[in-house]
């Protein structure tokens, strides 16, 4: 018999309903027992979903395929529920919180401060690199800890840095641990997953889609103190991240730099709208010794 737990990991991979539907669910029978006798229609009516949504998601519930493949990926992977005790205690405070994460290596960093994400263009300048390692080296060396999406760019840089200097880095992806991307990070994946932590909300098998990413970001930022941005475009993707940021009432830091090259401009941008413009690490220690308390409040 599955406990309650296992339902709602199973749940969580059946297609047809979203993180919405599943919290509804929940309200409805805490247990989730008696959502396995409901037929299509009453799944129609009681999530107000299309009944062609409802009849796939029944259909993937009866599936004996993806709960079997469910408790193989149990025996490889670590699987973290909303309902488990281990689950991150900073994502409980942010809206939208994912239901199910998978993770591979130190699963015990999570209960681990101060955390910074750090972020960024997948096309950094010449000088970004030198501005992650005068910045964020001196958190690493004081047990900070770097999260990021180890996409190309400045998410690979933090994540390398942190690992180059024996710290502990957190990375979240955009799908499936058996899909990695981009292909050319399979080896800081690997490496990551031995010294650090990747987690990801969608199971193992789960190709990357476009739309995963910006999901991803709110992850990013929820289980970081601040984030800083290094260097961004106007219209960089990374601002998607700094909106999570700030809908989570999250610190964001941002590094100025030349007005000469458009990696900047993104942050020249922030600064100007009232993120904290970062010239050292010292700037971000200084809040977290002011704001850091606060967080601890809410661990305990």
């Amino acid at each position: 018999m599955k406990d309650l737990r296992t339902r709602l990991i199973h749940i969580h991979r059946c297609r047809g309903i979203t993180r919405r539907s599943i919290r509804r669910l929940l309200q409805v029978d805490p247990t989730l027992k008696s959502i396995y006798y409901y037929s299509p229609t009453q799944f129609s009516k009681l999530l107000n979903i299309p009944q062609k949504n409802a009849t796939i998601f029944y259909q993937d519930l009866h599936n004996d395929r993806i709960f079997n493949q469910l408790l193989l990926d149990q025996n490889h992977y670590s699987i973290i529920s909303l309902v488990d005790e281990n689950y991150p205690f900073m994502l409980k405070t942010i809206k939208d919180a994912p239901i199910v994460l998978y993770a591979l290596g130190n699963v015990s960093i999570l209960d681990k401060t101060p955390s910074l994400s750090v972020i960024g263009t997948r096309k950094p300048s010449k000088e970004a690199m030198a501005k992650i390692e005068y910045i964020v080296a001196p958190l690493i060396k004081d047990d900070w800890i770097v999260i990021s999406g180890m996409a190309r760019g400045i998410d690979s840089f933090a994540h390398r840095l942190t690992l180059n200097y024996h710290g502990e880095t957190i990375a979240v992806l955009g799908g499936g641990f058996q899909h990695i991307y981009p292909k050319e990070n399979v080896g800081l994946f690997q490496q990551i997953t031995q010294k650090g932590l990747v987690l990801s909300e969608y199971p193992p098998d789960t190709s990357p889609k476009p739309y995963y990413f910006p999901e991803r970001n709110r992850v990013i930022s929820g289980l970081s103190f601040g984030t800083l941005v290094i260097e961004a475009t106007e219209k960089s993707g990374t601002l998607i991240t700094v909106d999570q940021a700030l809908d989570q009432g999250k610190e964001v830091y941002a590094v100025p730099g030349s007005p000469l090259i458009p990696q900047t401009r993104g942050c020249h941008q922030m600064i100007r709208d009232g993120a904290k413009l970062v010239a050292t690490s010292q700037d971000i220690i200084e809040d977290w010794e002011n704001i850091g308390e606060n967080w601890k409040k809410i661990k305990t």
